[in-house]
């Protein structure tokens, strides 16, 4: 965590993977390598996209036709996270992503980064990209990895109560329904982009903009935070 004490204005909450870090390539290839241990058949990044949902459960509900066992789940998830991690080091971050997280802090503006990826796993990572100083707060899950964000944006934006940032000039980017439905959990705004897990349909079932590069969504999250 970096602390900084930021005038009232303008926020943006980053999510990390499928958004500031382009790791599609990375998912679908730890997707695909589980899926083979667990027996079910390859899947293509267009399936993913129209299946993927957070909590990640319901994916593999989508996937099975059925709800997974508790069992099942970790078997699941354990597996994803381990080849996933393996490849997660090798994705770089999405085209734009540094030029504009230094043009909204050299513009006087606040940010901040909050993933469902690990803590742990997490913050080494954003520093390793050399962007960790661009954040207020950078903060990753604790806790069990089958929830939603909108508990994690809570104490999110709890944490950064000090430093003016308020939810009605918030807007938070990401790249799947869940990031809209944790903006409005807790009353900030929401723009989705389409580079990461869900369809373009898909997100645009959150009723929030949707645009196709991070540059328009840094555009559109500055008018709408006013």
């Amino acid at each position: 965590m970096t602390d900084v004490t930021a005038s009232a204005g303008a926020h943006l909450v980053w999510d990390w993977n499928g958004t500031l870090l382009h790791d599609i390539d990375a998912v679908m290839a730890a997707t695909n390598a589980s899926f083979a241990e667990l027996g079910f058949a390859p899947i293509t990044l267009e399936r993913y996209r129209e299946l993927y949902v957070v909590p990640v459960p319901r994916f593999y509900e989508r996937l099975m036709g059925r709800v997974p066992t508790d069992d099942e789940w970790l078997l699941m998830d354990d597996t994803f996270h381990r080849h996933y991690w393996a490849v997660a080091e090798d994705a770089g971050l999405a085209e734009g992503a540094r030029e504009l997280l230094d043009g909204w802090r050299t513009a006087g503006l606040t940010q901040s980064l909050l993933s469902l990826a690990p803590h742990d796993k997490l913050v080494p990572l954003v520093r390793r990209h050399g962007i960790h100083d661009h954040f207020l707060r950078v903060d990753g899950r604790v806790g069990p990895s089958h929830t939603s964000k909108a508990g994690h944006l809570v104490r999110h934006m709890a944490a950064l109560a000090g430093t003016g940032v308020s939810a009605t000039r918030t807007v938070l980017i990401g790249d799947a329904v869940d990031d809209a439905l944790a903006a409005a959990h807790v009353g900030a705004r929401a723009v989705l982009y389409t580079g990461g897990s869900h369809s373009r349909r898909s997100l645009e079932s959150a009723g929030v903009p949707v645009v196709d590069s991070l540059a328009d969504a840094v555009r559109t999250a500055r008018e709408l935070a006013g």
